[in-house]
């Protein structure tokens, strides 16, 4: 089982599946904003950012995961991305759970000044909503709360991948 475990992250296959289940959750995204006509607060476009980290750390990882190096890179990425998200989702579930006058998102994304990705892609990073609304909800959990788990998920998943791989060979005993 730890073997098993260990050898995943030196092949291809687990590093796309990673890519290709962050590309699926912002595909939902960005169907929620532009088919249902849900607009994304500024905590949204956060969350989304860090979900293209999870799938741009599967991609470096798919690339050359043979390489310890191309791996190392991409376990930091992929680490960063999953706590990121679930401290931005907790934070985003906070102002809907408590909506507090005092205690509100930024209207504006804060982007440095050299990537204003809200003015670079505004249909992917410009936000327009409210983040205390909760405008949708599946099994009575809003899109936040569905976040913290999909980036809980994705921390527990780099945790568990990233200590086995770091676990020395074993050594057959007689």
């Amino acid at each position: 089982m730890l073997s098993t475990l260990k050898n995943l992250s030196t092949q291809r296959w687990p590093w796309l599946l990673l890519a290709f289940s962050a590309l699926a959750l912002e595909l939902c995204a960005l169907y929620f904003q532009h088919v249902m006509k849900l607009e994304p607060c500024v905590m949204c476009v956060y969350e989304r950012i860090t979900m293209l980290g999870v799938l741009l750390a599967g991609l470096i990882g798919a690339s050359c995961p043979q390489y310890l190096l191309v791996r190392l890179i991409a376990f930091a990425v992929w680490g960063i991305s999953a706590v990121w998200g679930l401290l931005l989702a907790l934070e985003h579930t906070d102002y809907q759970m408590n909506p507090s006058p005092f205690a509100t998102c930024d209207f504006f994304p804060n982007f440095p000044s050299w990537a204003p990705l809200h003015e670079w892609l505004p249909w992917l990073f410009n936000p327009t909503g409210d983040c205390a609304d909760i405008v949708w909800q599946f099994f009575g959990y809003s899109m936040p709360q569905w976040l913290i788990v999909s980036f809980a998920i994705y921390t527990v998943l780099f945790v568990v991948i990233a200590i086995t791989a770091m676990l020395p060979k074993q050594v057959n005993k007689f």
